[in-house]
C-alpha cells in the first residue's frame, strides 16, 4: 500500500477557492489511480473526483463538475484537488484515496489506501 497525507484544507467564504494536496509515499506513485472523497457531518462518505494512473483520464461527481479539478504530478508523487466557486454544501472532511492500477471507479471500497483527511469549511 501507499501512504497518503492530505493538506490544504481550511475555512473560506462561499465563492472562494482552495487547493488540496495529497502526498504519497512508499510505492510507485505513477501506478496508482488517485481519488478524492468527502464526508460531511451526519452523512455518508461520497465520491468527489478521480484521476487514472495512466493517461490522466478523470471522473467527477455531478455536484462538483465545472468547479473542481483533479490533477497529479508524478514527479512529486502528489495529487491535487483545485476547488473553485465553493459552496457551504462543500463543507466536509476530504479524504485522498489510492488504488494500484485502478480504474475511474467511484466506489470507495475499491480503494486500497486512504489518508487521514483534511477539514474544509465554507462559510455563507
Amino acid at each position: 500500500q501507499v501512504q497518503l497525507v492530505e493538506s490544504g484544507g481550511g475555512l473560506v467564504q462561499a465563492g472562494g477557492s482552495l487547493r488540496l494536496s495529497c502526498a504519497a509515499s512508499g510505492r510507485t506513485f505513477s501506478y496508482y489511480s488517485m481519488a478524492w472523497f468527502r464526508q460531511a457531518p451526519g452523512k455518508e462518505r461520497e465520491f468527489v473526483a478521480v484521476i487514472k494512473w495512466s493517461g490522466g483520464s478523470t471522473n467527477y461527481a455531478d455536484s462538483v463538475k465545472g468547479r473542481f479539478t483533479i490533477s497529479r504530478d508524478n514527479a512529486k508523487s502528489t495529487s491535487y484537488l483545485q476547488m473553485n466557486s465553493l459552496k457551504p454544501e462543500d463543507t466536509a472532511v476530504y479524504y485522498c484515496a489510492a488504488k494500484r492500477f485502478g480504474s475511474l471507479t467511484v466506489r470507495g471500497y475499491e480503494y486500497d489506501s486512504w489518508g487521514q483527511g483534511t477539514q474544509v469549511t465554507i462559510s455563507s
